[in-house]
Formats: C-alpha cells, structure tokens, sequence
C-alpha cells in the first residue's frame, strides 16, 4: 500500500470513526448514570435515519439544489433525526427502565429489558418502512470537496466529519461545564449522596437519555445519507460502537470518542490490507489487545471521576 493510498484509508477511517464516537456516546453517557448497557441504543440510531428520511421525503428536494437549498435539506434532516432519536430514547427510558428503577430490579432484568426493546423497536420499524433498504433523497452533488495530502474528501464525508467533530465538542462542553452536566457527573459519582444534595436523579437520567438519543439520532441520519437507510441497519454500527466505547473508558465521554476514531481506523486499514470479509475481525481484534493490558480502556475514567 502507497502513502497516498493510506491517506486515502485514514480519510475514510476518520469519517467512519466520527460516526462510531458519536453513537458510542450515547452508550457512554447511559453506563455512566446507571451502569446500564443499552443495547436498545442501536434502534435508537435506526429512528434517527428513518426520521431524517421522513423530513427529507416531505421536503422533497430539488433536483439539481443550489448551495443555500442543500444547507437547507442537510440541517432539515440532521434536526428530524435529532429530534426522532431523542423522543425515541426519552420513550424508551420512562416505558422500559423508569418502572424497572422505581422497583429496584437486578441488573440482569435491565439488560434483558433493553434486548427486548431493542428487537421490539426494529420489527416495528421493519413493520412500518418495510423489510427492504430504503435511498435517501438527493440533498446535493457528492462531489469532492477538497483534498487532504492528495486524498480527496467528499460533500457527504466533510458533512459527516464536521458534524460529528461539532457535537462531540458540544456534548463533552455540556458534560463538563454545564448544570446538566454537573447533574449526570454527581449522579455517575454516586446517586445516593446526590439525591441527598438535591438532585432530581430522574430528571439527570431522563435527560442523559435524550442527549445520547439526539446524538445516536444524528448519526444514523448521517450513516443514511452515506449508505441506505433500513430497519436492521443500527446493528453492527451499534455493535461496534459499543465496542468503542470500551474500548476508550466504558463511561468515559472522551474516550468514546477516542475508542469511536480508534476503530474507525483500524477497520479502514483491515478493509484495505485483508479485505472486506475481516472489517470487523480488525476491530474486534484491537479491542481485545487493548483489553488485555489496560482492562478500563485507553482512559479509563467514569463520567463521574471527569469532574
């Protein structure tokens, strides 16, 4: 492989890293509060794609956009995606785990929840769009945009790249210096001396649920514009976003998306060298050696121990 054929991997590794942080994060921030592993995360994600095609498709973009209409359409469906995976998630936290929190359930009952909701949220939605890949509408020409040590960036990874960088900067500004974000720390710290101290846990928890959903929203409307967008398609991105989020720090916002850039670039190496068949043999791989000498991840904090 060629220096100017690496830059071309790093490129895509980059892009696909970015779309892995942002959706590790709404793991992250969740681990962080309750020591749950969301695996409804994923759906999650999916309604974030359905939501930007649902705007896109009443929208109905021009055929050939000027640059203000594709700003346009591209905002449109990054706020419905937004918007449908933080409802989705909001729903998903008050029907399946706030009556589990209020009984005080096993941890096991938790997870054993989310799988349930996570296989009930994708036969849904298989149910209402169809079993079969859906395209998104045309928001602009994919051209290249510019180019990066001679490998060329595209509209759609610019747009993806940008995006992500902006909301994992906001969310780690959120985290670490807003009310909101005190709350989530206090609450991942330890619950109990926050309720005593006045916080709502059940309000820094709903909450931490919709910031995760709105991120996990954005992504797989990103992913959409890239790719297809279909029921089962938050699976293996959700897989192996989770799998990033362990790998930089299980509860840790900036080592999701340190682990999310991490694999995003070991899969495009993996792809590039051995082929398509072993992109996630790659990633998995890394995470298990990273694992065996650094068993908390490449940081290795909880959101609570950031503050």
């Amino acid at each position: 492989m060629s220096l100017s054929d690496s830059w071309d991997v790093l490129v895509l590794g980059v892009v696909l890293g970015s779309l892995y942080a942002v959706i590790a994060i709404g793991y992250t921030l969740v681990y962080g509060v309750l020591q749950l592993l969301n695996f409804a995360h994923s759906e999650v994600f999916m309604s974030g794609g359905f939501g930007g095609l649902i705007a896109l498709t009443l929208v109905e973009p021009a055929a050939d956009p000027t640059g203000p209409q594709s700003v346009v359409y591209v905002l449109t469906g990054i706020g419905a995606g937004a918007v449908l995976g933080g409802a989705v998630a909001f729903g998903l936290e008050k029907a399946a785990y706030l009556p589990l929190r209020r009984r005080n359930a096993p941890r096991l009952v938790f997870l054993i929840t989310a799988i349930g909701a996570s296989f009930f949220l994708y036969n849904l939605a298989g149910k209402l769009f169809g079993r079969y890949p859906i395209k998104m509408p045309s928001m602009y020409e994919n051209k290249k945009l510019f180019e990066v040590f001679g490998a060329p960036v595209s509209v759609t990874q610019f747009i993806i790249v940008l995006t992500g960088v902006l909301m994992l900067v906001t969310v780690d500004l959120v985290v670490n210096r807003t009310k909101l974000g005190s709350g989530i720390r206090a609450v991942a710290q330890d619950p109990e001396v926050a309720s005593l101290m006045g916080v709502d846990i059940d309000k820094v928890v709903s909450r931490t649920f919709v910031l995760g959903g709105l991120m996990g929203g954005v992504a797989g409307f990103l992913f959409g514009t890239n790719l297809q967008v279909d029921y089962t398609m938050g699976f293996l991105p959700g897989i192996t976003a989770f799998a990033a989020a362990v790998l930089g720090g299980i509860g840790n916002v900036r080592g999701a998306m340190l682990g999310g850039l991490t694999l995003g670039v070991v899969e495009s190496f993996t792809v590039e060298l051995w082929g398509d068949a072993w992109r996630y043999v790659g990633a998995f791989a890394a995470l298990v050696l990273v694992l065996m000498f650094r068993p908390t991840g490449l940081l290795g904090e909880r959101v609570g121990r950031t503050a």
